[in-house]
């Protein structure tokens, strides 16, 4: 199966991609997606994916670097545990709702590339990051991968 992109949101106060740099292994569990599309698109990923990490809610928003997925999609356990504000009491082990997968650093860019500039990008007009889109897990084609990671300044 060819490698597939994407592009995860996360808020850098909450997580960052220097959160991510500084975990054991440089790796993580994607988990909190709350959202049933970005949920079905959690489960296409492969080991040997790519990610673009972007920085939602930042000043200015931008991808911060680039991950590649490490493990498949599995149960998110932060849905089973009532302590956790993502908790949700409708799912249950034998038919969780919500899944994560596993995410290792491949490298922060040397330069994030803001939204604004992306927008100004011919190549990237149909991005689905720039039709407006709210999900917090997106598909990204391989020619907007390639785009973006030159623009980050990443080899």
């Amino acid at each position: 199966m060819p490698r597939r992109y994407w592009l995860v949101k996360s808020e850098p106060e909450s997580f960052s991609i220097q959160h991510l740099a500084r975990a054991p292994r440089q790796t993580t569990f994607w988990d909190g997606v709350r959202n049933y599309q970005a949920r079905n698109l959690l489960r296409e990923m492969q080991v040997g994916d790519g990610v673009l990490f972007y920085h939602s809610n930042a000043d200015p928003p931008a991808v911060a670097g680039t991950a590649t997925v490490v493990a498949a999609a599995a149960p998110d356990p932060t849905q089973f545990d009532p302590r956790s504000d993502k908790h949700d009491p409708g799912s249950t082990k034998d038919e969780p709702r919500w899944y994560g997968v596993e995410i290792k650093l491949d490298g922060v860019f040397p330069r994030p590339v803001p939204l604004d500039e992306l927008r100004k990008v011919a190549a990237l007009e149909e991005m689905v990051l720039l039709q407006r889109s709210r999900l917090s897990v997106q598909p990204v084609t391989a020619a907007e991968w390639k785009v973006i990671v030159k623009m980050g300044g990443a080899r």
